[in-house]
């Protein structure tokens, strides 16, 4: 059974697992927003998404852009966890997950550092 859980709660999770990062990483975040959406649509299960242009891939053409988007869906999180402090775990690897994008590391990268 999902975990039932307000959207303020967990936009209070995800903003607690962002004050987890180390601050010379939350420092060298540039132009990225992070959101809160309930579902994928087109791939309900997906836990989080990075959409943008990795730090490592921006060069001196880069200027002018909207900021990357890290979105963490919030359904999928509480259908796959038993209770809070699952999610609460789940919502940090996530937030991790994407957050790594935006540093230009790749799924396989985040597999073999035991961030699946």
């Amino acid at each position: 059974m999902p975990v039932e859980m307000t959207r303020t709660r967990f936009e209070e999770l995800v903003a607690d697992a962002l004050d987890l990062l180390p601050v010379e990483f939350a420092a060298a975040m540039n132009n990225v927003v992070v959101l809160v959406e309930e579902a994928n649509a087109d791939d309900p299960s997906l836990l989080g998404l990075y959409e943008g242009i990795a730090l490592t891939e921006r060069d001196s053409t880069y200027s002018g852009v909207l900021p990357d988007r890290i979105t963490i869906y919030r359904q999928p999180l509480l259908d796959m966890c038993a209770d809070e402090p699952e999610v609460v775990d789940e919502v940090a690897v996530t937030v991790v997950h994407e957050i790594a994008h935006h540093f230009g590391i790749d799924d396989e990268q985040l597999h073999a550092l035991g961030w699946a």
